[in-house]
């Protein structure tokens, strides 16, 4: 079994699990469909469980980015429901209030959390010195689904 968190958008990302082998991992968002498909392909010798935040407009974003953000989560999905995946999707206070809990909740403490329960983890990309928010949150995401679908 496989347990899959991702954090959709241009600057999210994708994390994973692989239960009983105990390997994990995370990348940035691909860039294409294509290069996501071909990313969650290589899992697709094991049952899949995905965790894909949930998504809402907010007040001051615009129609058309908006447009193109649902386009893509549905892009998400279908990719997902193609490989056969078990798909969650709990909106950010859900999951934040399980993994982040004793958090402030930002950005930061996805960070925090996510090196403290996967120290090998890395989410700082080459040529940056900074931690990839987006990949914390994907891997907050994957713990996420551990926890709250009994997925180890």
């Amino acid at each position: 079994m496989i347990v899959i968190g991702i954090d959709p958008g241009i600057n999210g990302g994708v994390a994973w699990y692989i239960v009983g082998l105990e390997e994990y991992g995370c990348i940035p968002m691909p860039a294409t469909r294509k290069q996501l498909y071909d990313e969650l392909n290589k899992f697709s010798d094991y049952t899949m469980t995905a965790v894909v935040e949930k998504i809402a407009s907010r007040p001051g974003q615009g129609v058309a980015s908006m447009f193109k953000f649902g386009k893509g989560v549905g892009e998400i999905l279908g990719i997902l429901t193609a490989l056969g995946a078990e798909i969650h999707e709990p909106t950010p206070q859900a999951w934040k209030k399980v993994v982040l809990a004793g958090t402030d909740k930002s950005k930061n403490a996805a960070i925090q959390v996510a090196e403290n329960l996967y120290p090998n983890i890395n989410l700082v990309l080459p040529r940056c010195r900074k931690p990839h928010d987006g990949m914390a949150d994907a891997v907050c995401l994957m713990h996420y689904g551990r926890v709250a679908t009994n997925g180890k």
